[in-house]
């Protein structure tokens, strides 16, 4: 068996918070899709999420179970706490099959169980969830009551423990090793494919004491035009003389992510680039020192907005989001986001990303930092330094 995250006393606190707010709601089943929410419950880590899998949290206090396809139930008993008997495969002649689907043998195998009349809640906004499959469960479980759960488990996730911060400022440390070899490595004609897969190395073996993880977001070096929209992946294009290239990258540790986003210049910085960046880090240093318990989501945006208006910048989306434990294509809970509107209380243990990224027309930059909600303010988890790392 692969050594767990977390000893299993940590997965029962986690289990007893979620029972109790599906006490609270009349759940007496949990069907959970998200993926993230799987491992968060049952510490099972596999790529298998391309077929259908899910997790089951009946009220009462047993072990939940694990189900998903027959030959990947080998990996839930190497890495899940639970009993065999909650690992749980469907056949293989119910893998992409046009007669079948896996939520029929699930909702067969949950009616078996004796749970099929009951109140059940289910995540519906999971991203390997399908209409199809959720329609196939339905029909399944005719005498079942159905109720939406999702971000049930994510807003317990958003409170993070002693264990879970040492990942976090494990992942940290592989962030800024992405970000130190990407200062290293990105310089005029050299290939954007050539400078990630650099960097790709420095997260996954940027520490000789601890293995990375694959990123649930790809990094992302945003040079010249590109650079004024934020989500373009790379090509086999070169940088050229005077780019001002945006990075968001992350280092991830046991599922565990943080963000580190950073800009550089090659060349000269222009003055347009430069009053940028003077905004923005005096922006980061507004929303550090808002960012302490009993502060609002929205709270935090205000002051990170009332600098940037004396430079008459705005932003319209959002400055940062709940971050933790993450599979792809995403690594934000879901929950909280510093942005207005967004009336949720910070407490400590809470951990956002909070991302200032300016993408003008042609260009723009970045800086991040992932904050850790403390009992009298905040950490920043990464240190590294926010000014323009400057090539010539």
């Amino acid at each position: 068996m692969i050594e767990l995250p977390f000893a299993r006393d940590e997965y029962q606190q986690r289990l007893r918070k979620i029972r109790a707010e599906m006490a609270k709601r009349g759940l007496e089943l949990l069907v959970l899709n998200d993926v993230a929410n799987q491992h968060y419950i049952t510490g099972y880590d596999g790529w298998s999420f391309y077929t259908p899998q899910v997790v089951l949290v009946p009220l009462e206090e047993v072990e939940p179970v694990w189900i998903g396809r027959a030959m990947d139930a080998a990996g839930g008993l190497l890495t899940a706490w639970m009993k065999p008997e909650n690992v749980v495969g469907f056949p293989e002649d119910h893998v992409q099959r046009a007669d079948r689907h896996p939520m029929d043998w699930i909702a067969s195998w949950i009616v078996a169980k004796g749970w099929g009349n009951r109140h059940v809640g289910i995540e519906l906004e999971a991203y390997y969830f399908s209409p199809k499959g959720h329609a196939r469960l339905v029909a399944g479980l005719p005498n079942a009551k159905w109720h939406d759960a999702d971000l049930l488990v994510n807003w317990i996730r958003a409170v993070k423990s002693a264990p879970e911060i040492a990942y976090l400022r494990k992942a940290s440390t592989l962030a800024e090793a992405a970000v130190v070899r990407a200062f290293e490595v990105i310089a005029p004609g050299v290939r954007e494919c050539d400078a990630i897969g650099s960097i790709q190395a420095a997260q996954i073996a940027g520490s000789p004491d601890f293995a990375g993880d694959i990123t649930a977001l790809p990094p992302t070096i945003l040079g010249g035009e590109n650079a004024s929209a934020p989500h373009i992946m790379w090509s086999d294009r070169r940088f050229g003389d005077n780019e001002t290239i945006a990075l968001e990258l992350a280092g991830v540790c046991r599922r565990y992510a943080a963000g580190l986003a950073r800009t550089m210049q090659l060349g000269k910085t222009p003055t347009r680039v430069a009053d940028t960046a003077k905004a923005v880090i005096e922006g980061m240093d507004a929303v550090l020192d808002a960012v302490r318990p009993g502060t609002t989501a929205e709270a935090v945006e205000a002051a990170w907005r009332k600098v940037i208006q004396r430079y008459g910048l705005k932003k319209e989306s959002r400055i940062g989001y709940s971050i933790g434990v993450a599979y792809p294509p995403d690594w934000g809970e879901h929950t909280i986001s510093l942005r207005p509107g967004d009336k949720t209380v910070l407490q400590p243990g809470n951990v956002v990303h909070s991302i200032l990224g300016m993408w003008m027309d042609g260009w723009g930059i970045e800086v991040s930092e992932t904050i850790l909600v403390t009992e009298t303010g905040q950490e920043t988890l990464t240190k590294f330094p926010r000014e323009i790392h400057v090539k010539s």
